[in-house]
């Protein structure tokens, strides 16, 4: 837990702004909103730099903050229930990926694991936007292949991360 608590107090802050200037938040948002032409799906990346000693003392898991941000965010409130939330917590460099029930009922739970194994990986050692893209066309893929676009293809939540 201290280890925890140091990360959140120390480490979390200063990445934000290093590893996702504004131009690099801008391609990130257009990644999303071009993939989203391809299917019916909806992708929503939530960038959290830090939690708070409180929420670091009170146990907040990043596995549930995700979910938390899921809800949140109205990540399930799609159409098809073809929302997918892609979380990175910047202090402990910890990744997860929620998926509403439509697409996970869709794709097999060791494939979202390896995808967020992945992802975990591509950003301890390289480029964290690099990193972002990669795991973004790889869920973009996935949704097209489940949930390919119809005509009438709503644009159901915005493009731009979620930075908290």
């Amino acid at each position: 837990m201290l280890a925890r608590l140091l990360a959140n107090l120390f480490s979390g802050w200063f990445r934000l702004s290093r590893w996702f200037p504004q131009p690099a938040m801008r391609r990130i948002r257009d990644a999303i909103a071009e993939g989203e032409r391809g299917h019916a799906g909806e992708l929503c990346l939530a960038v959290e730099s830090r939690y708070s000693p409180w929420a670091v003392l009170n146990g907040l898991q990043p596995r549930e903050r995700a979910h938390q941000l899921f809800s949140l965010l109205r990540v399930w409130d799609t159409r098809d229930n073809s929302g997918v939330l892609l979380y990175l917590q910047l202090a402990e460099r910890r990744v997860e990926i929620v998926a509403d029930r439509g697409i996970d009922a869709r794709v097999a739970p060791e494939l979202w694991r390896g995808l967020c194994e992945d992802f975990a990986r591509d950003i301890a050692t390289g480029n964290a936007e690099e990193a972002v893209l990669r795991c973004l066309g790889t869920i973009n893929a996935l949704l097209t292949e489940h949930f390919p676009a119809a005509a009438d293809n709503p644009r159901e939540l915005p493009d731009d991360p979620v930075v908290l």
